[in-house]
């Protein structure tokens, strides 16, 4: 497993596409987060008139870490795509699957690589967010409850996106399968009027809400949890009926 974990972070830090998505989201959340940053100079006169007004990380972090899940859906089907359908393409899916591992140690090693990946916007989000000490004080509970849900989110992610990978030998198809399927979350919790409704409920983005209102909820913990497992085993029993 380890062996697979090294050869999947080589291959991924020496790709073109790896660099460049990490340039532009680099990009874009300095200039949320400079937007934010801007919106509240503008409007601090008015906050130090309120009995208790919000804070920096309140106004400022939260709303980039909001901006970074959507980013997310947005990048985890591009680096998804390769992970299971490149390598049915260039025929070393079959190798590897005839390797002394099992199925459930290669698709734990890809998730956690692809996972590892993907949790460097929160790491991006964070050194931004330091920046702030010079100036203010930040709320840490706040920013670890970001921090969480970004990352438990990005882990739904990722094993959608490995699963929807393992399903066709061609990375463009697993592109596209892997966007809409997250964009069908997303439109899930915009057009459900009723904020109770059961619907929500199915929905990352839904329970990632709590975690940037700074809850840590138990349930939502869980439901991400699950989702996890639900699609890893999904894509380990996909790997089975291929062997």
């Amino acid at each position: 497993m380890l062996s697979i974990i090294c050869k999947e972070m080589r291959l991924l830090f020496v790709s073109s596409l790896v660099w460049t998505f990490l340039t532009l989201t680099q990009l874009v959340l300095a200039w949320v987060f400079l937007g934010r940053l801007d919106t509240f100079l503008e409007i601090q006169p008015q906050l130090m008139q309120l009995a208790n007004p919000p804070g920096i990380t309140e106004v400022i972090v939260s709303p980039v870490f909001s901006v970074a899940s959507i980013v997310l859906l947005m990048a985890t089907p591009i680096m998804s795509m390769r992970m299971l359908a490149e390598e049915r393409r260039n025929q070393t899916l079959v190798m590897l699957l005839s390797a002394p591992v099992s199925r459930f140690a290669i698709v734990l090693a890809k998730f956690f690589v692809l996972l590892l990946f993907l949790s460097t916007l929160p790491l991006l989000i964070v050194i931004l967010s330091l920046f702030l000490l010079m100036g203010g004080t930040l709320d840490f509970g706040l920013l670890l409850s970001n921090v969480i849900g970004l990352i438990l989110l990005a882990g739904c992610f990722a094993s959608l996106g490995l699963y929807i990978s393992s399903l066709t030998a061609h990375p463009a198809i697993a592109a596209l399968g892997s966007f809409g399927a997250l964009l069908c979350f997303w439109i899930i919790d915009m057009v459900a009027l009723d904020s109770d409704s059961i619907i929500h409920y199915f929905s990352p983005f839904r329970h990632y809400e709590y975690f940037n209102l700074g809850i840590i909820d138990s349930a939502s913990v869980i439901f991400m949890m699950l989702f996890m497992v639900v699609f890893l085993a999904l894509t380990v029993q996909r790997l089975a009926s291929m062997r």
